[in-house]
């Protein structure tokens, strides 16, 4: 039998939504917050060799077009956040876009997200841009391995209890 995993005492613990008094991990309950309009925007890059922004620039990319497969793999992960981070609430997304700039070396990709609910966006905002950087990266490693998934970040959000939020 293993042993008891020591947990943070009550009196800290409290103060983690996602943490009950005992220390336990639990999901949160929003069925008490109103429902109000929700939107998050993350921000992320992804740089690379000057060969790998060649191929993709040259629609040379022997998989196919690693931009448009990015935009689609974060529209699809922004959808499916409650089933990779444990204690996400499924959300019902009335919008999702992920955009891609071209950089020097590499691409800036920023996501989107929007609903009307109980809880916040921000989670799908940042999975849709973490997936789309990783599809590029899957895209293209047989080009270039060092590529460097970086900076992913919520840049603003607004809605809910704790209002608007932007950062610096």
């Amino acid at each position: 039998m293993s042993k008891p995993v020591k947990r943070p005492a009550a009196r800290q613990a409290h103060r983690l939504s996602h943490v009950d008094e005992q220390g336990d991990v639990r999901m949160v309950d929003v069925s008490g917050k109103a429902v109000t309009a929700r939107e998050a925007m993350a921000r992320g890059r992804i740089t690379m060799s000057p060969e790998a922004v060649r191929q993709i620039r040259r629609g040379a990319v022997k998989k196919g077009d690693p931009l448009q497969t990015a935009r689609i793999a974060g529209i699809l992960a922004a959808k499916r956040t409650a089933d990779l981070i444990p204690l996400c609430h499924p959300l019902a997304l009335t919008h999702v876009d992920v955009a891609l700039a071209p950089k020097r070396d590499g691409y800036a990709i920023e996501a989107r997200v929007r609903t009307s609910g109980q809880t916040g966006v921000e989670m799908e905002a940042l999975t849709a841009v973490s997936v789309a950087a990783l599809t590029i990266y899957d895209m293209l490693k047989a080009v270039d391995r060092a590529m460097v998934i970086a900076d992913i970040r919520l840049v603003e959000k607004s809605g809910g209890r704790s209002g608007h939020y932007r950062a610096r």
